[in-house]
């Protein structure tokens, strides 16, 4: 009688697995960039791995180039469980991923890999995910170094950008960047900026050679600086309600695709940077590389951005301390 009870609570537990392997889960995902992007191409080959590793139990499907609505927008939908997930450098909800966006913070690949793999942005991570109700499952690059441009000059010093008005996507670090350096700034959402430089609405921007050309800024844009002057995080957010439902098996899978999805993102940003700078050079605009002396007026402009991030809560004067051994650590 035993060995007959203890069989058929091992068949219904065999069932039951079944019946859970056997659900059909969607996952949504959206995102800003348009098509030939980096976020736009790894994203594709993370929902194909993911369709193809869960044998379509799992069917990923990404709606790039703000279809959903704003990088604000999308993240709110990931929150209240409308969609499942959302890539971007979208940090309302999550401030204290800025420590990653000081300016001048880092200068190679390495370093930046180096910060994003860290036990720091673990830890600030994982703040975020329980501040949003979401699971952070990869922390990649958002498009490489960011610059500068404008339609009214050339901007070889931080003094020439005194009266200009720059877009920002809202991000304090940005903010402060711009202003410690005389500029005013004003905050356009990503898929409006075109448009507000066209029309004038701003003077300027500022974002990765990558994006620029993608977005084919430079029709709208005259003047641009090489400054690298910084890298932006790029969280992948997934609602936890949803994520929790899912199968650890199904997980794993989930999270080794977007780790691969990572590095294949930012090995598609190291590849097609300099040639997006060389073709926005070729369609007439400006590029300016500026010279070592002149890199370093923009860095100690900027400086006085670490204590205030520092004062405003952004990070803690020992997080600080760590950021900056991480980055000298690397060879």
């Amino acid at each position: 009688m035993k060995k007959r009870v203890l069989w058929i609570v091992g068949m219904c537990m065999l069932v039951m697995s079944m019946t859970v392997h056997a659900k059909k889960f969607t996952m949504t995902v959206g995102h800003a960039q348009p098509v030939g992007n980096p976020r736009y191409v790894s994203l594709e080959k993370f929902a194909k791995d993911v369709n193809e590793r869960t044998k379509g139990a799992v069917t990923v499907e990404v709606f790039g180039e703000g279809q959903l609505g704003t990088e604000k927008e999308m993240l709110e939908q990931v929150v209240a469980g409308t969609i499942q997930g959302m890539r971007g450098g979208q940090f309302d909800f999550s401030p204290r991923l800025l420590m990653f966006t000081l300016p001048f913070l880092t200068n190679t690949r390495a370093e930046v890999t180096a910060l994003l793999s860290s036990d720091l942005a673990k830890k600030v991570s994982a703040e975020a995910e329980e501040k949003t109700g979401t699971v952070m499952i990869n922390l990649c690059d958002a498009g490489g170094y960011r610059q500068f441009s404008n339609g009214k000059r050339r901007i070889a010093k931080p003094a020439d950008l005194v009266g200009l008005k720059m877009r920002t996507n809202g991000m304090k670090t940005i903010d402060m960047t711009f202003q410690a350096m005389g500029a005013t700034t004003v905050a356009i959402p990503y898929a409006d900026l075109y448009m507000a430089l066209k029309t004038g609405v701003c003077d300027g921007q500022e974002n990765p050679w990558v994006n620029v050309q993608g977005m084919k800024f430079y029709e709208v844009q005259k003047y641009f600086t090489a400054v690298n002057y910084q890298f932006h995080p790029d969280p992948f957010y997934v609602n936890a309600a949803w994520w929790k439902e899912l199968p650890k098996e199904y997980q794993d899978i989930i999270l080794a695709a977007a780790d691969e999805m990572g590095k294949y993102n930012d090995q598609l940003i190291d590849e097609n940077s300099n040639a997006a700078k060389e073709a926005i050079r070729a369609a007439g605009s400006e590029v300016y590389d500026p010279t070592p002396e002149e890199l370093k007026a923009f860095q100690d402009a900027s400086m006085p951005v670490y204590q205030q991030c520092v004062k405003e809560g952004i990070l803690t004067q020992p997080e600080l301390d760590e950021i900056l051994k991480i980055v000298a650590s690397v060879k």
